[in-house]
C-alpha cells in the first residue's frame, strides 16, 4: 500500500513539474514576442488622362501586371498633330525673323537700298533742272521733221487723189486710200512732237517735282534704316514673340505626350473603369493600380505595448493562406495619435481600448500578399534581435 502511494506522488510531483516547465517554456517564448494583428495594405493609383479627348486604345487589361512607364491607353490626336505642326511652323519662321533682326541688314540688301535711292535721286534732279537746251533743239528739230513729213505726205496724197480724178485706171483708189493714212500717221506724229517741245520748254510740273521728291525720301529712308540696322525695341518685340511662339508650341507637345498615359510605377492594372471610345477627362480615371511594393501590415498597438515597439524593428508576418512560413519585414511607421480598434481587427481585450497605428513593410518577392489578408505580426522583443533600415513613408502612403 505504501508502495502504491508514493507511486502516485511521485507521478504526481512529476506531472507538476513537467506542466511548470512547459508553462514557464512557454511564458519565456510569450514574453520575448510581442504579437499584433491587423491585415495586409497596399496603396492604390488611380490614373486619368490631363486631356479631355476620346479614347483610342485601352492597352491593359485588369489583372496585367506593368512596369514603370509602360504605356496604358492612348487618346485621339487627329486634331491635336496638326496644332503642334502648325505651331511648330510659326515658331520656325518668328525664329528666322529674330536671326535676321539680330544678324542686320546683309551687304545685297543695302546696295539694293543704295541703287534704288540714287536713280530716284537722278530723277528728282532732272526734273528740278528743267530741260537742258540740247533736249530743247533736239525737240524743235523733231517738230521741224515732222512738218516735213507731213508736207511730204499730204502732197503725195492730193497727187495721187488728182490723178484719180482726172484719169481713170492711173491709178487705183486703194493708193489714194494709203496715202491718206500715211498723211495721217505724219500729223499725228506731228502733234506729238510738238507737245514734247512744249513740255521741254515749259519744264516739269511741280506736283511731278513734288512725287518724285518724295519717292526719293522713302527710298533715302530705307537706306537709312538697311545701314543703321533694326532697333532694340524691334528686336526685343521679335524674341518676345518668339518666346510665346515657343511656349504654344511647347504646350502643344506636352499635350501630345499626356495623350499617352504611362504607368508611374510598378503595378497591377485592379480595375479598368474606361474603354476606347468613350470621353476621357482629368476628373474621370481610366485605371486603378495596386502598387505592389512596398507592401505593408496595417496593425495595432495598445499604449501599454507602445513602449516596446519603434521604427526598424525587425518582425515577422504570419497569415492564414501560409500557415507554414513566415515573411520578413520591419516596423516602417508608429502612429503619433491614438485611435480605437478598428472593428476589422480588434480583440475582447482590445474592444474598448485605444491603439496606436503601426505598419510592418513586408518582403513579398513572390507577390503572394494580397489585399486585405488577415495577419498576425510578430515582433521579436530580445535586444539582439536583427533591425531593419527604416522604410521612409511618404505623406500619401498613410
Amino acid at each position: 500500500m505504501r508502495r502504491k502511494v508514493l507511486s502516485i506522488v511521485l507521478l504526481a510531483a512529476a506531472g507538476v513539474a513537467a506542466g511548470l516547465t512547459w508553462w514557464l517554456t512557454h511564458r519565456e517564448s510569450a514574453t520575448q514576442a510581442l504579437a499584433l494583428y491587423g491585415n495586409v495594405d497596399l496603396r492604390q493609383v488611380e490614373l486619368p488622362f490631363n486631356n479631355s479627348e476620346r479614347i483610342a486604345a485601352v492597352l491593359v487589361q485588369e489583372g496585367d501586371r506593368v512596369r514603370q512607364g509602360q504605356v496604358l491607353a492612348r487618346l485621339d490626336t487627329s486634331r491635336l498633330e496638326p496644332q503642334v505642326a502648325q505651331a511648330e511652323a510659326q515658331a520656325a519662321a518668328q525664329r528666322h525673323i529674330v536671326e535676321r533682326l539680330q544678324h542686320g541688314s546683309r551687304p545685297e540688301e543695302i546696295a539694293q537700298a543704295e541703287a534704288q535711292a540714287a536713280a530716284q535721286r537722278h530723277v528728282v534732279e532732272r526734273l528740278q533742272h528743267g530741260s537742258r537746251p540740247e533736249e530743247i533743239a533736239q525737240a524743235r528739230a523733231n517738230v521741224e521733221s515732222a512738218k516735213a513729213d507731213v508736207t511730204n505726205a499730204r502732197r503725195q496724197y492730193e497727187r495721187l487723189k488728182t490723178l484719180l480724178e482726172r484719169s481713170a485706171g492711173a491709178v487705183s483708189q486703194q493708193d489714194v486710200d494709203n496715202a491718206k493714212a500715211a498723211l495721217d500717221v505724219a500729223e499725228a506724229r506731228l502733234a506729238v512732237n510738238q507737245k514734247a517741245l512744249e513740255l521741254a520748254v515749259a519744264g516739269p510740273r511741280q506736283e511731278e517735282v513734288a512725287e518724285n521728291e518724295a519717292k526719293l525720301a522713302v527710298t533715302q529712308k530705307a537706306l537709312d534704316l538697311a545701314v543703321a540696322g533694326p532697333r532694340q525695341e524691334e528686336v526685343a518685340e521679335a524674341e518676345a514673340r518668339l518666346r510665346a511662339a515657343e511656349a504654344q508650341l511647347a504646350l502643344l507637345r506636352q499635350q501630345l505626350a499626356d495623350a499617352q498615359l504611362v504607368a508611374p510605377v510598378d503595378a497591377v492594372v485592379r480595375t479598368r473603369l474606361l474603354e476606347p471610345g468613350e470621353m476621357a477627362s482629368p476628373q474621370k480615371p481610366v485605371f486603378a493600380l495596386a502598387i505592389t511594393d512596398p507592401k505593408w501590415v496595417r496593425a495595432y498597438v495598445s499604449e501599454r505595448d507602445l513602449g516596446k515597439v519603434h521604427p526598424s524593428m525587425a518582425a515577422s508576418v504570419a497569415v492564414d493562406s501560409f500557415p507554414d512560413r513566415r515573411f520578413t519585414g520591419w516596423v516602417g511607421f508608429v502612429s503619433p495619435v491614438a485611435e480605437f480598434t478598428p472593428k476589422a481587427v480588434q480583440t475582447a481585450e482590445l474592444r474598448t481600448s485605444l491603439v496606436y497605428e503601426i505598419r510592418v513593410f513586408v518582403k513579398d518577392p513572390s507577390d503572394e500578399l494580397r489585399l486585405g489578408m488577415p495577419a498576425t505580426v510578430y515582433l521579436p522583443l530580445d535586444q539582439h534581435s536583427p533591425q531593419a533600415p527604416t522604410a521612409p513613408v511618404a505623406e500619401g502612403q498613410r
